[in-house]
């Protein structure tokens, strides 16, 4: 049960952080290598990306 929450928390976190790549202002080639550093490493990804990317 605790496994399955917490696959369905880091599913959240990834949708959150794709669709945040998605709206922000960035080059192509940007926002193409964070949605897949966020779907190859699903739980370091968005952490990565909310902590370094946004930052741009």
């Amino acid at each position: 049960m605790q496994s399955t929450l917490f696959a369905i928390l880091i599913l959240v976190i990834d949708i959150v952080a794709i669709l945040d790549v998605l709206k922000r202002k960035m080059k192509t080639e940007m926002k193409i290598v964070w949605v897949l550093v966020i779907v190859l490493l699903p739980v370091l990804g968005p952490l990565l990306y909310f902590l370094i990317g946004r930052k741009r």
